[in-house]
């Protein structure tokens, strides 16, 4: 007569555990839609244009500030 411990259907439920787990990743990673790559740093003019957008600075102080990133960025280094 043969003795079973238990070892074997213990072997069986983390063989399932880890295919199940496994499964799940692969689906996710697989619908993943976020941005892959490293992210694009927005430019000095673009932050002045989002905070203006978004009413941090006045139409005076957006004028101020464009004209001087202009003027800096047309000179030579």
């Amino acid at each position: 007569m043969m003795h079973y411990d238990g070892w074997g259907f213990l072997g069986m439920h983390v063989f399932w555990w880890l295919f199940w787990i496994v499964l799940i990743v692969l689906l996710v990673s697989f619908f993943d839609t976020s941005p892959k790559g490293p992210k694009r740093r927005e430019s000095p003019l673009e932050v002045l244009q989002r905070r203006y957008a978004a009413g941090e600075i006045s139409s005076q102080e957006y004028e101020e500030r464009k004209e001087k990133l202009q003027r800096d960025a047309a000179q030579p280094r």
